[in-house]
């Protein structure tokens, strides 16, 4: 019973824009680092190498690896897929942006008595890096023959008195209730809700695209000590922009539903917000030909994120067209992520090349949502029953010919759902090639994710459709310019 429970709360959180819930503080709280091209070709695995400036979203000790300093500056071009079959149907899209995957600078200081002191070298660096990109875009069709949207509408709409459904509903219900979507009947002497809408035998379908990216500003400072121990520390400050438009659509495809042509809900979204952490780390040089790493965050404090949302229902009923949209839904919330904790070797083959490796360990069941006028109980105990810990690994390696560097990684991101309850689980392979001159680099990365995850257009306690299964795959190719000084 429990683990039913908790799959209607997931289907649910699928549709639910309009309230907050366990998928605003899932999507805020995973993070698939990007940043400098060298890094994302290898993976991302730069927990124990360092000296790159992707290295203070994960390792900040990797800062202390600097002996110069440099200005990172790393564009990038965006494409993703995603794939949808629902109840036999076949539904594609696609979707690109051009974007910002990292700049920064980092000042180097050498110590003054580098012959006596511990302390070999010091640094400050600022700037920015992307931790995830909300780029997407969804088609989804199929026929129903068992049910409507409608029939959620009705279960929820049958005790509330027509005259309050506009103060008690004022974003799905009336404006269903103002096209005629809804309507009474009396029967006996009784008041019932009523729709011309079928019970089944619709075409429906969803198209939705999502834009927007959470990039992390950051202020580190890390040091060198006897070219053996290395230590840093970020201050992240996150800042998340999320888009969602999504307009859903029954429709009698076949004309042979008397008085009803079709019916469509189109929803909009938008959340901003600043969060906060910290992350300390370090880095040990015991041997030539080994580096180890080990770094932890801080659990990211969103402050003051913001929702803004509305919705516009339409519908035509037989010769007869209807239009109406929702009043602008605001409010304000926090988030909570989880903390992470980062362990990372890797092996040097001389100037000639690496092997290096990054393990991840996150709890999500540690998420949590607050406000200052709803204590979401509900949606945490949910987050604690549907989220689970899980790993991640990020493999690299680099080798080098003369000024040319080569490139190649794999990294995994394990599913966030406890029970097997979807898949959400996430793969990625990269590769890319650098050049090195004396006081500048230039280098270049591909990296391709893949994805699955179960989709429900619409829940209720009597009504869920199918799951529509979705592969969503991206590409990424990012090229940075680095130049030292």
């Amino acid at each position: 019973m429990k683990k039913i429970q908790i799959t209607l709360i997931l289907m649910l959180s699928t549709i639910a824009m309009l309230a907050q819930n366990e998928t605003d503080a899932l999507r805020h709280s995973q993070y698939y680092y990007q940043g400098t091209a060298r890094s994302m070709a290898m993976g991302g695995a730069f927990g124990a190498l360092g000296a790159d400036f992707s290295t203070l979203s994960t390792n900040p000790a990797g800062l202390g690896m600097y002996r110069a300093s440099e200005y990172s500056l790393s564009p990038d071009l965006f494409f993703s897929k995603t794939e949808s079959s629902y109840n036999g149907m076949f539904g594609d899209d696609t979707r690109g942006n051009i974007g910002l995957s990292n700049f920064g600078i980092v000042s180097t200081y050498p110590s003054s008595s580098t012959s006596t002191s511990a302390l070999k070298y010091y640094q400050f660096a600022f700037g920015m890096n992307r931790l995830n990109n909300f780029g997407n875009r969804h088609f989804i069709q199929g026929d129903n023959k068992d049910h409507s949207r409608i029939d959620v509408y009705l279960d929820e709409v049958w005790n509330i008195d027509p005259a309050d459904i506009e103060n008690e509903a004022p974003f799905d219900l009336y404006p269903a209730w103002y096209v005629y979507l809804l309507d009474t009947i009396t029967i006996d002497g009784l008041l019932y809700y009523d729709s011309p809408v079928p019970m089944g035998g619709v075409r429906q379908s969803e198209t939705s695209k999502t834009w927007g990216s959470t990039n992390e500003w950051l202020f580190a400072g890390g040091a060198n000590l006897n070219d053996f121990i290395y230590v840093g520390a970020t201050l992240g400050l996150p800042y998340t922009r999320y888009f969602r438009e999504s307009t859903y659509r029954e429709e009698d495809i076949m004309d042979t539903i008397p008085g009803f042509d079709y019916w469509d809900f189109t929803e909009r979204l938008e959340t901003t917000g600043w969060g906060i952490n910290l992350k300390v780390g370090i880095i040990a040089w015991p041997v030539d030909w080994l580096r180890i790493g080990a770094a932890v965050h801080t659990p990211t404090y969103y402050y003051g994120l913001n929702d803004k949302w509305y919705t516009t229902t339409e519908a035509r009923l037989g010769p007869d067209f209807n239009r109406k949209s929702s009043p602008t839904g605001e409010y304000n919330y926090t988030i909570s992520t989880p903390l992470r904790a980062i362990g990372s070797a890797a092996i040097i083959f001389g100037n000639f090349g690496t092997i290096s490796a990054d393990y991840e360990y996150v709890d999500y069941s540690n998420m949590r949502l607050r406000s200052l006028d709803y204590n979401f109980a509900f949606e945490n105990e949910n987050i604690r029953d549907a989220y689970t810990t899980t790993s991640n690994l990020r493999l690299g390696t680099e080798w080098r010919v003369e000024n040319i560097m080569f490139r190649g990684g794999f990294a995994t991101y394990g599913s966030p759902y406890a029970n097997s309850l979807n898949d959400g689980s996430r793969t990625s392979i990269s590769a890319g090639l650098g050049y090195t001159g004396q006081n500048f680099s230039v280098d270049f990365a591909w990296v391709h994710n893949s994805m699955s995850q179960d989709y429900y257009l619409y829940s209720s306690a009597n009504y869920t459709t199918n799951a529509t299964k979705q592969d969503i795959n991206s590409q990424n190719f990012v090229v940075t310019l680095r130049t030292r000084f």
